[in-house]
């Protein structure tokens, strides 16, 4: 079930973010994110209190987590979108996480699937998003659920130098991809 956050949801956000940074700095994944710059317990709590935190709880357990809203980051200037979007129908997916011993069991997925539904219902038929150059799995995935690499941005990101900023986008209409 995926539901709006509330202040009891904000600890288990960030210990997914931390058994991420564990797993990246363990080499076992590449994501791009660095500790104690970006994501943060102030991540998590600054979209709890602007309405815009979003969990997956299963069984009672926070197993992935993503703030939704409107706010294209000033970086997405930088990017050659396909669709030239008003801003007001654009929605935006940042920072989606899934705890690591829950990944491959289709969060994720389920999570973009919600993030595009809630696009449409507040009038947002324009989704983006973005992952570093180096999150190939995340890439992998939004490729496959239809979204196109709209551009690279190089840039220093969320506090990190360096950054490959991989901007993706999808239209939809109605439920239909255009």
């Amino acid at each position: 079930m995926i539901r709006k956050a509330n202040r009891e949801d904000i600890a288990s956000v960030v210990k997914i973010y931390d058994a991420i940074l564990d797993d990246e700095e363990a080499g076992n994944r590449r994501i791009g994110w660095v500790r104690g710059v970006y994501p943060t317990f102030r991540t998590a709590e600054e979209a709890f209190e602007k309405g815009t935190l979003f969990v997956c709880e299963d069984d009672g357990k926070i197993v992935a987590a993503a703030k939704i809203d409107r706010e294209q980051v000033p970086e997405y200037a930088d990017c050659h979108w396909e669709y030239d979007a008003p801003a007001d129908k654009v929605m935006v997916l940042h920072t989606l996480v899934v705890h690591p011993a829950c990944s491959r069991q289709g969060y994720g997925s389920e999570f973009v699937h919600f993030y595009e539904k809630y696009g449409l219902e507040n009038g947002c038929p324009y989704l983006r998003m973005d992952t570093n150059r180096i999150n190939s799995a995340a890439r992998k995935m939004y490729t496959s659920m239809g979204y196109k690499e709209a551009g690279v941005v190089a840039c220093v990101f969320n506090g990190i130098p360096d950054v490959g900023l991989v901007c993706f986008e999808k239209r939809k209409v109605h439920g239909i991809k255009c």
